[in-house]
């Protein structure tokens, strides 16, 4: 059914004159951490999306170790003009270093404001907090992801790691698709990543301005 339905899609109306420049706007996970560049979420998802028939370009502005203040604060030079659409994948340092999530919320919302206001379709990828720095918080910072989506009328992926997480839905990750450190995904984990994340790629296309 899904293989279907990516099809279906790639078969529709996504049929652009050049093609769309999609700005991935995050911290290590977008930028490749630890990875050989080809191995990296950016030309990995890029591949993908081409082997679907879609003429994209997909810029990598990820920087490691960023915060969503980071994100918002060169937002205005990474949205050229000829950006189509945005995914924003941002808020993991956040949550490593037990920022308040009101402040992560207001600055992803900057973010959004941002794309609103030159009318650019986004994805918002969202993470889910561990238990480390109590449940209120966790139950904030994982609030703030389909929150802002629902306000915004955005595209929600709800859990940048959710095709690693064990079928049983334990919280910890497999480690053999992960690298040393615990945190970033290895080149296998990243290729799972993409595969589940690319058909909202596919449906964020669909959303951009032709």
């Amino acid at each position: 059914m899904r293989n279907s339905m990516i099809a279906l899609i790639c078969a529709g109306s996504i049929s652009f004159a050049s093609p769309v420049t999609i700005v991935a706007l995050g911290d290590s996970l977008t930028q490749g951490f630890g990875l050989p560049v080809e191995d990296g979420f950016v030309p990995q998802m890029q591949s993908w999306l081409q082997g679907q028939g879609a003429d994209v370009a997909l810029v990598n502005a990820g920087v490691s170790g960023d915060t969503t203040s980071g994100g918002a604060a060169r937002l205005e030079w990474s949205l050229t003009g000829d950006v189509g659409a945005l995914i924003v994948n941002l808020g993991g340092n956040d949550m490593l270093r037990g920022l308040d999530p009101k402040l992560s919320r207001a600055n992803i919302e900057t973010i959004l404001k941002g794309a609103q206001a030159r009318d650019l379709p986004v994805l918002l990828v969202g993470l889910q907090a561990g238990t480390n720095f109590g449940p209120d918080f966790k139950t904030r910072f994982d609030a703030l992801y389909p929150e802002l989506a629902a306000q915004y009328e955005v595209l929600l992926l709800p859990n940048y790691f959710a095709p690693l997480m064990p079928e049983t839905g334990e919280i910890s990750l497999q480690r053999a698709l992960m690298q040393a450190d615990g945190i970033h995904p290895n080149a296998e984990g990243v290729k799972r990543i993409v595969a589940a994340m690319g058909p909202k790629v596919l449906e964020l296309l669909q959303r951009v301005k032709k």
